[in-house]
């Protein structure tokens, strides 16, 4: 009988889906396939997710930093956004799946901002997986926002600086009102945050994988999840045990 210790299943889990180009490359085809690829396994993922019973579910979709790609792959990958909220909305509503988004919209164009407005309305109401769509979005960005936006309240005199804490900077992140993740997962082999959630890992588990993005699925997604169930999260205590003295 194994003696390992058993943890409870994550309530929340973000994956930082990296490879689809080196995916491509391997297989002698153009960048823009690895990204098509990679849009059946968010799906796969998705699905995967619901059935297993998980509350959230963070896919790190394109970073602040991807608008440096050629211009021709950065119009590949918002096409495939618009294609994937078009074609997958109406199945997902059906599923019960409510869509977040996170990420600054300020500079984005009406056309993407509509879509991500329509996906978070339509879906408003679901109570099963909440899908975060983390667009346009870097951990940076995200803490900078949200210590201007207590900087302007303090200004205002809506509140007073001493009263500033970590739960305070919480409640003005994109994440306001989500669990932080419990597990975060990196595909490709890659092992760096690449500004994701700086904030909000504090206390996750990290799992990288060698596998490329198009190659997850849910064998992969269930296996991550079963080898998190055998970490001990102590969050800065002892391991399930009241400490002796002098311990």
């Amino acid at each position: 009988m194994s003696d390992i210790t058993r943890s409870s299943p994550p309530e929340h889990v973000a994956i930082i889906m990296d490879g689809n180009g080196r995916w491509a490359k391997q297989r002698g085809l153009p960048r823009i396939m690895g990204h098509r690829r990679g849009v059946e396994a968010v799906r796969e993922t998705v699905r995967a997710a619901g059935e297993c019973g998980l509350k959230y579910l963070t896919l790190f979709a394109f970073s602040s930093e991807n608008w440096r790609r050629p211009e021709s792959e950065v119009s590949d990958l918002l096409g495939l956004l618009k294609a994937f909220i078009r074609r997958d909305l109406a199945d997902l509503h059906r599923e019960n799946v409510r869509v977040r988004v996170i990420g600054d919209r300020d500079n984005l164009k009406d056309d993407i901002r509509n879509l991500l407005v329509e996906a978070e309305q339509m879906t408003a109401e679901n109570t099963a997986l909440t899908l975060i769509i983390a667009f346009n979005y870097g951990s940076r960005d995200e803490i900078a926002r949200a210590a201007a936006s207590l900087a302007r309240d303090v200004a205002a005199g809506v509140i007073d600086a001493a009263a500033i804490d970590a739960d305070a900077i919480t409640a003005r992140l994109d994440t306001a009102g989500m669990p932080d993740p419990d597990l975060i997962i990196r595909t490709s082999g890659e092992e760096r945050l690449s500004n994701f959630m700086l904030w909000q890992a504090a206390y996750s588990e990290f799992l990288f994988i060698p596998d490329y993005w198009p190659d997850f699925d849910r064998k992969t997604f269930f296996a991550a999840i079963d080898q998190y169930m055998t970490r001990d999260r102590r969050f800065g205590g002892l391991s399930g045990q009241v400490a002796l003295a002098g311990v």
